[in-house]
């Protein structure tokens, strides 16, 4: 090989590696936005990028794009290492032609969604575009659609994370949405199906970008994403944290590491956690850290259906997947939100083997017309389905409130849960003692001489009846009834039985999940 091939090769590369140029790169600076090359380094083990795909540019000559070809077309892909394990990744240059997609772009990432599924690697995409890249009319629509086929097969396959790192508007935010994590830049990051013009237009509501996709709504309101970054470097940071917790694909387990934290930990400060009144609130999460290794909670949709609360967590060195009921917020009730991210994430755990912990306190589901007319029903169906479609261990514990359909959809046994766990303050029953006292003793109470001694008297009586775990502990739907300060070592050894378990659904091309 001359010098002369290894000049030219060098000169193209480097061509390549600018992106749209100085001044391009210098704006994204500006907007405090990173390049795509730098957050791929940022991202990935030092020197372990293998990019794939750098000389690729479109092949549209018309509408003056003949003169607008980079090296790359917008966005750069490969194949690297986070903490030594495979990965690939791709993230769009918002420096070319504003990011935008084209055909040959689509082309790169799918061929890196292939490779990806065929090695059974997680994939990561960094996104910064402005959509669809209207000269190319339906090439670039072309693309998404094969972009969307490769999601949806990679689904439950291999872990994919998506990093909202600037605009993502129209059909281009459907890939993000069909990928298990979305991740969003505070100020930075947006995503819209139609933009503040066009939404004034038609409904003549004004509203900015931010207010209407950014990072707050969708990480509080909408529940399109699941973690909240305050910078490039944050966002990119949780991605390396949580693929830790993931395995490579669906035919391997999570990679245990190893805990200073003893098994046989107990704690004192559960046997005072729960409060003595029924409507007092206290925080789940201080249960949660008490019970699993230290330091080792990373909360999934932190800011979204706050009365439940969902993440991943290490038992023993283990990863588990917790599920919670939320006393501190709207009393831990379900509601059509909470419903959707407890099904959701009971699913992510599933597909990726990692046991479930389910830790209840709920009176029931919100009522109310707001509630019933958006399809509670059907949204609170979803947490019953994926409990029992999921075959991986699943154990629930009992803390105070376990009502109604509530207590039948957080993991009960009857949910082919494998083992069911409750505090002496557990409260299993059809519904709350005043409610109950008043539907079964309503003739008593209309002709009493005074209704509110007798109702308090049958309510004492309802709850000696059935504010207790032991009854359903005799009739075995309670497999016991356990000091809270052993929780943490109850579970790990119910873990560590668990382990080996095998289960199989019945043989069909798929079920039909209320969605």
């Amino acid at each position: 090989m001359t010098d002369h091939h290894l000049a030219k090769l060098q000169r193209l590369q480097q061509q390549a590696m600018q992106g749209g140029g100085e001044a391009r790169v210098k704006r994204q600076h500006e907007q405090g936005k990173w390049t795509a090359r730098e957050r791929i380094q940022y991202l990935l083990d030092e020197g372990s990028f293998q990019e794939l795909g750098m000389f690729v540019k479109h092949q549209i000559s018309e509408f003056g794009m003949q003169q607008k070809r980079f090296a790359g077309d917008g966005v750069v892909t490969g194949f690297g290492t986070i903490d030594g394990h495979d990965v690939a990744v791709y993230a769009q240059d918002f420096t070319v032609l504003g990011g935008t997609f084209s055909e040959m772009h689509a082309r790169k990432i799918v061929t890196l969604q292939d490779m990806a599924l065929e090695t059974g690697v997680p994939i990561i995409g960094l996104m910064d575009s402005g959509g669809a890249r209207i000269q190319e009319g339906i090439r670039g629509l072309a693309g998404y659609g094969a972009m969307f086929s490769r999601n949806v097969l990679s689904s439950g396959v291999i872990p994919q994370v998506s990093v909202m790192m600037g605009p993502s508007a129209g059909g281009s935010v459907y890939a993000p949405a069909l990928t298990d994590f979305v991740i969003m830049v505070k100020n930075t990051s947006t995503m819209f199906l139609t933009g503040p013009d066009v939404v004034q237009a038609v409904t003549g509501e004004e509203v900015s970008a931010d207010d209407l996709g950014g990072a707050v709504v969708h990480n509080t309101r909408s529940g399109v994403a699941h973690f909240l970054a305050e910078s490039e470097s944050a966002a990119l940071q949780t991605v390396r944290t949580l693929l830790g917790y993931l395995p490579a694909n669906n035919s391997e387990d999570p990679a245990r590491l190893t805990t200073n934290d003893p098994p046989d930990r107990q704690e004192s400060f559960l046997l005072e956690v729960v409060p003595e009144a029924d409507d007092a609130a206290y925080d789940i999460k201080q249960v949660i850290e008490a019970v699993v290794d230290r330091h080792s909670f990373l909360e999934v949709q932190p800011y979204f259906a706050r009365n439940a609360v969902v993440g991943f967590a290490r038992m023993d060195g283990f990863v588990v997947g917790i599920v919670a009921n939320q006393p501190a917020f709207l009393a831990g009730v379900l509601d059509i939100d909470a419903s959707d991210k407890i099904a959701h994430f009971i699913r992510i755990c599933d597909a990726f083997n990692i046991p479930l912990l389910t830790f209840v306190d709920t009176p029931g589901f919100l009522p109310g017309v707001n509630q019933e007319h958006g399809g509670v029903i059907r949204h609170g169906a979803k947490i019953i389905y994926a409990y029992v479609e999921a075959t991986v261990p699943k154990i629930s514990v009992i803390l105070r409130k376990a009502m109604g359909g509530a207590y039948i959809a957080m993991s009960s046994r009857e949910m082919r849960s494998d083992l069911a766990l409750a505090w002496p303050t557990a409260q299993i029953a059809v519904m709350g003692a005043e409610g109950a006292v008043r539907i079964l003793h309503r003739r008593d109470l209309a002709a009493a001489d005074d209704p509110a001694s007798l109702e308090a008297e049958f309510v004492q009586k309802y709850r000696e009846a059935f504010f207790n775990p032991y009854v359903a502990a005799e009739l075995g739907f309670v497999d016991d009834v356990i000091d809270p300060r052993s929780t943490r070592p109850r579970l790990i050894k119910a873990l560590a039985f668990l382990r080996s378990k095998v289960q199989q659904n019945p043989p069909k091309k798929h079920g039909l999940m209320p969605v």
